[in-house]
């Protein structure tokens, strides 16, 4: 942990900093399957947008390795300019970044000619350990708080070569009396760093404070902003109370269209406006750019000159406080006298909700056996093993949820659940199996399929949990409510489990594994092709059939 005191804001220079325009931007995390694909964009439709803004490690040699469209974005490079907004790097929590970490930072800034790099006010990770879904701890908007992201902004700033643009946090409780802009304000009267203005995480703070849409703007110095975000997100209602919940997968509201509308006259140093759609369709995706695009035109604006300013970085003022928020955050802990106990208890039930997301993709029975309510599922973020995976002690969520239901199941053994469990641990060693292509006239496995075997029979126990997901989700719609007492036809049919030889077909899809049950003759044929390809007329025609419209096999070509 690098504790650098006493050193100037910006470090490696003090020439002014000349920022082009940007215009407007579609954010992407780099993924070729995951929608909407920008360069496909931009070849439907020349002119759409002006810039990527992607999400990356802060490692360029890690980017490289698991970005798929990296490759594409450089050789677009001369015509498609990029931001690089990392979702690595802590500007509030206990630690600061490494001198390491912060060096990796400015090489991949440099490298893809990132004119300044943005990124949220807040506790991103803890040792390199991200917080599930990404979903960072906001800091309190006090004075304390604020102390604590002036020490990690000037940390960072540091070490840059290029401007760090702070954005505003997103929030759910209201912890502290300044308004967020105050906030913001003041870290920039602090740094001397230009402003990045998040519209939904602005509307979520307006709407957990009770406060008017443009509440809070007169006196705030919008000419420091030089980026806009705009995404989708859903506000819901608690009491009389309502919350903005930011989820770039879903549309953009209309009241984030008005501010954006209100906001952009205000910004007169503003050098870009980006859209995060991930997730999005690219026909719904282009409709967001048009609407967009008539109030951000494709026309160039002259570079804008910045001063750094010279700034001691201070120490951190209290390293056990962002701890509390975390324990607030995941439900170990209640609220304090004075807190916002309603705000609080939607945060834990937006930060439970991510996690049995996360959990689901690899434990989808386990999870609904063992964590299927929202008191279950705080036993687990409460838990010394979830703890222990921020501390530096556990290597993913999973391996600790793994540890957390094994210790419970020594306490109390079940062998409905302990089979679950250990199947669902077995899955993916099916996926170490290379899968050789078929050739021509030939048929093979699937590049995401496998055949199984596991020594207990979980047909009936896989089939209750996706019954059960289907029947109380489409209850919850008519009623307003889960009832996760449902669960207790889960929980019979785990102690039915017989312990007997059983086969089954499984897909990889989505991040997911899907097992499928399967008659004996098609089981059969699969088996035949584990060993590898066979000629597509040596095998049943009606069996072949099934397995083609079950995905399970491939033709070759």
């Amino acid at each position: 942990m690098s504790e650098t005191t006493g050193s100037g804001a910006r470090g490696r220079s003090q020439e002014a900093w000349t920022l082009p325009w940007r215009g407007l931007g579609l954010s992407s995390n780099l993924n070729a399957s995951d929608p909407p694909h920008p360069y496909r964009l931009l070849e439907d439709a020349p002119g759409l947008f002006d810039f990527v803004e992607y999400s990356a490690p802060l490692s360029l040699e890690e980017t490289k390795a698991h970005a798929t469209l990296y490759p594409e974005m450089t050789r677009n490079l001369g015509q498609v300019p990029v931001l690089f907004h990392p979702v690595h790097l802590n500007l509030y929590g206990p630690e600061r970044e490494t001198a390491q970490a912060l060096a990796e930072l400015e090489a991949h800034a440099q490298a893809v000619g990132s004119a300044w790099v943005g990124n949220d006010v807040g506790w991103w990770h803890s040792g390199g350990q991200p917080f599930p879904g990404y979903l960072y701890i906001p800091p309190p908007l006090t004075q304390e708080g604020l102390e604590d992201c002036v020490a990690h902004a000037l940390h960072v700033q540091a070490a840059l070569g290029r401007p760090l643009a702070l954005e505003n946090p997103a929030v759910f409780a209201r912890r502290g009396d300044m308004h967020v802009l105050d906030f913001m304000a003041g870290l920039h009267a602090r740094t001397g760093l230009p402003l990045l203005i998040d519209v939904g995480h602005l509307l979520s703070y307006q709407l957990s404070a009770r406060l008017p849409l443009e509440a809070g703007w007169d006196g705030f110095p919008f000419e420091q902003v030089i980026e806009l975000h705009v995404a989708g997100g859903v506000v819901t209602r608690r009491g009389d109370r309502r919350f903005y919940v930011d989820d770039h997968t879903q549309p953009v509201r209309d009241e984030l269209f008005a501010m954006l509308e209100n906001l952009l006259p205000r910004c007169p140093s503003l050098r870009a406006v980006t859209f995060e759609g991930d997730g999005h369709p690219p026909e719904v995706a282009q409709l967001t750019l048009h609407r967009l695009r008539k109030w951000i035109p494709a026309q160039a604006r002259p570079p804008l000159s910045l001063s750094p300013r010279e700034a001691p970085i201070p120490p951190l003022p209290n390293e056990s406080k962002p701890w509390e928020l975390f324990e607030l955050g995941y439900g170990a802990r209640p609220p304090e006298p004075g807190d916002d106990p309603e705000g609080s208890r939607v945060e834990t039930d937006f930060r439970l909700a991510v996690v049995a997301e996360q959990l689901d993709r690899s434990f989808p029975v386990t999870r609904l056996l063992m964590a299927g309510t929202r008191e279950e599922l705080r036993a687990f973020t409460a838990s010394l093993e979830f703890r222990e995976l921020y501390q530096g002690q556990g290597r993913s969520l999973d391996h600790a949820f793994l540890a957390f239901a094994r210790r419970r199941l020594r306490a109390q053994p079940d062998e409905g659940c302990s089979a679950a469990l250990s199947f669902e641990v077995f899955l993916p060693t099916l996926a170490q199996r290379p899968l050789a292509p078929p050739g021509p006239g030939e048929v093979g496995l699937a590049a995401d399929a496998w055949v199984g075997a596991f020594p207990a029979d979980l047909s009936e126990l896989l089939y209750t949990a996706r019954a059960l997901r289907r029947h109380l989700t489409g209850r919850a719609w008519a009623c307003e409510r889960l009832e996760v007492s449902g669960l207790e036809s889960l929980a019979q049919t785990a102690q039915r489990v017989v312990l007997r030889p059983w086969r089954f077909a499984v897909r990889r899809k989505a991040g997911r594994w899907e097992v499928q049950t399967a008659p004996a003759s098609l089981l059969g044929l699969l088996r035949t092709l584990i060993s590898g390809p066979a000629p597509e007329a040596s095998l049943p025609a009606a069996g072949l059939a099934e397995a083609l419209s079950r995905g399970l096999v491939r033709r070759g070509v």
